[in-house]
C-alpha cells in the first residue's frame, strides 16, 4: 500500500513519545507519525540508544528524568512547538488508515479532538476481545482546550468537548509475552494505592475476594476473553489483580503504618495535585465514540 503524500511541512501537529529505553519499536513509531510537522520524543535516561534512534528519525530528542507517566507526558506537551498534538507510546504504531483519515482533518477549530482506536498485542498475536476488545483512547487534541491529568499511572485526557473517533487504528506493541502482561499489572499496583490513598479511601478486606471474581467474570466471560485462549485469561487474570492488589496494599498499609508495603512513587507532587485536573470539564475514557 501506498504511503500518504504529505504536504510539505506536514501537518500542524506535534507528535510527542515519551520513551526510556524504547530502541525496538521507536523507529516504527517516529515513522508512521512523520505527517505531523514536528515529531518530540522526551527521554527520561535510556541506555539502549533511544535517544540515538530518535535523532536519526529526524525526532527533536529532549530530556527529563521521569516524573510519573501523567506528569511526564505533561512536559512533553509542554515542550510541543505546535498547539496541536499527537500523543503516542513509545510501543504504539499509527495504522495507514488512521494516517489517511488525520490528513483529511479540519484543524481551524482547537476545541476539536479525536480519539483512536488502540489493537494491542501480546507478542505478535492481537487481543480480539476481552478488556481491550474495544479499546479507544484520546490522543489528538489542541493543548490550548486539552491535556494530560497528572497521574502517576494509567494517564488520560480531558477535554471541553467530546471527542470524534478518527478512522483506523493505533497498533499497540507493548506486551512482549503473557508474563509482560501480569509484571506490568503487579508494577502498577502501589501506585494505584498511592492514588487511592490521596483519595482517602478506605477499602474492606472482605470486598476483596468478590472484587477479584467479578473482574474475572466480566473480562474473561462476559467480555468474551475465553475467545483468546490462554491469552484471553491471561488478559482477566491481569484485570483480577488491578482490582484487588491496590486495594490489599492500602489496607496493610492502614494495619501496619510503620510498614514500607511498596515503592514511593517519585512523583508524589503529581499524586497530591491530581485531583484538581486541568480545569478542564470531561474526561476522555477508553469507551469514547465517535
Amino acid at each position: 500500500m501506498t504511503r500518504p503524500q504529505v504536504a510539505a511541512g506536514g501537518l500542524p501537529i506535534s507528535a510527542v513519545v515519551i520513551a526510556r529505553d524504547a530502541a525496538e519499536h521507536l523507529a516504527a513509531v517516529l515513522a508512521s507519525a512523520d505527517i505531523c510537522a514536528e515529531r518530540l520524543v522526551l527521554d527520561s535516561g535510556s541506555t539502549d540508544g533511544t535517544p540515538d534512534i530518535a535523532a536519526a528519525a529526524g525526532a527533536r530528542v529532549e530530556h527529563q528524568a521521569f516524573l510519573g507517566y501523567g506528569p511526564q507526558k505533561c512536559r512533553a506537551v509542554e515542550l510541543a512547538t505546535h498547539d496541536w498534538i499527537l500523543s503516542l507510546d513509545a510501543d504504539e504504531v499509527l495504522d495507514e488508515e488512521a494516517r489517511r483519515a488525520m490528513l483529511a482533518l479540519d484543524f481551524s477549530d482547537r476545541s476539536a479532538c479525536w480519539s483512536i482506536r488502540r489493537r494491542t498485542f501480546i507478542g505478535g498475536r492481537e487481543i480480539r476481545h476481552g478488556p481491550w476488545r474495544d479499546d479507544r483512547v484520546l490522543r489528538l487534541f489542541n493543548r490550548r482546550t486539552a491535556g494530560f491529568k497528572p497521574l502517576p499511572v494509567h494517564e488520560e485526557v480531558v477535554a471541553t468537548h467530546r471527542p470524534v473517533l478518527l478512522p483506523g487504528a493505533i497498533l499497540h506493541y507493548s506486551y512482549a509475552s503473557c508474563t509482560d502482561v501480569i509484571a506490568r499489572s503487579l508494577r502498577y499496583a502501589p501506585l494505584k494505592a498511592g492514588i487511592m490513598r490521596h483519595k482517602g479511601q478506605r477499602p474492606w478486606a472482605l470486598t476483596l475476594p468478590f472484587r477479584g471474581l467479578a473482574a474475572f467474570v466480566k473480562n474473561y466471560l462476559l467480555r468474551g476473553g475465553w475467545r483468546d485462549g490462554a491469552a484471553g485469561f491471561v488478559v482477566a487474570l491481569s484485570r483480577v489483580i488491578d482490582s484487588t492488589l491496590p486495594r490489599a496494599i492500602l489496607l496493610l498499609e492502614q494495619a501496619q503504618p510503620d510498614a514500607v508495603t511498596g515503592p514511593v512513587p517519585r512523583n508524589a507532587a503529581s499524586i497530591r495535585s491530581m485531583s484538581a485536573g486541568s480545569g478542564a470539564e470531561n474526561v476522555s475514557r477508553s469507551r469514547e465514540t465517535g
